[in-house]
């Protein structure tokens, strides 16, 4: 089952003196139907992130949250997720986020699966990278105690490259591209300190410069097409994890 904490509209930031890359909108719940055999007690996984983690423009069964639980639920593993994304989040929003619903008692004090992907935003705006730095490590560090201190059960996935989408069209997009590389190596570097999971999905993300099936309707954010890889991988991942 899908818990969704948040969701938003499309609107283009040349529409909007605000930094963002889209507009979020009022947060709603939306639960999605999951794996109703009640034979097995389900798996928990805290999905944390921004735009790319509730699937923006894309129906809500093509999310890579949604397709992961389909593909587990096929292979008879049962599994809920609940997710704290906003589109437009930077790090220090995501942080305050998580900060409200713990305040509001809505989080478990242990999750079985913790996924984070969090940065574009940050890069977008032109936030300092020293700043994704600090408040990366501190969500990292966040995340870890989430998943009952283990390390092992947290997955970090990299942050898209958007430049090679129509979104950048008269952008420096060589300079975006450079600037994605150098958010993912800071990711990369505390998931390899921490001992956590990393998943690379920025190469995949890359192919949309030829091939517009995997964007959505945007031109921005991927399609479900797109999140179907993320989802394949995250599945292995995943069944892995739960075996630890």
């Amino acid at each position: 089952m899908i818990i969704l904490l948040f969701s938003a509209h499309i609107s283009s930031c040349q529409k909007n003196n605000s930094r963002q890359m889209t507009d979020p909108v009022p947060n709603i719940t939306n639960p999605v139907p999951g794996n109703t055999d009640t034979t097995k007690k389900a798996f928990t996984w805290l999905a944390l992130g921004d735009s790319y983690t509730i699937g923006h423009n894309v129906p809500a069964e093509d999310s890579y949250p949604n397709q992961t639980i389909g593909l587990l639920k096929k292979d008879s593993v049962n599994g809920e997720v609940k997710i704290i994304a906003t589109t437009g989040w930077t790090t220090a929003d995501l942080k305050n986020g998580i900060r409200n619903q713990e305040t509001a008692g809505a989080l478990l004090t242990r999750y079985d699966v913790v996924t984070l992907l969090i940065g574009v935003n940050n890069e977008y705006q032109g936030i300092p990278i020293d700043i994704y730095k600090t408040e990366f490590e501190e969500l990292l560090k966040k995340s870890i105690v989430f998943a009952g201190d283990n390390a092992k059960h947290v997955i970090v996935l990299s942050i898209p490259d958007w430049s090679v989408t129509p979104f950048a069209s008269g952008r420096d997009r060589d300079k975006i591209s450079k600037e994605i590389d150098d958010y993912n190596t800071i990711n990369k570097g505390f998931a390899d300190q921490y001992s956590a999971n990393y998943l690379d999905i920025t190469p995949w993300t890359r192919e949309a410069a030829t091939d517009p099936s995997l964007l959505a309707p945007d031109k921005l954010h991927p399609s479900g097409k797109e999140y179907a890889r993320w989802a394949a991988s995250l599945e292995g991942l995943i069944k892995k994890i739960l075996t630890k």
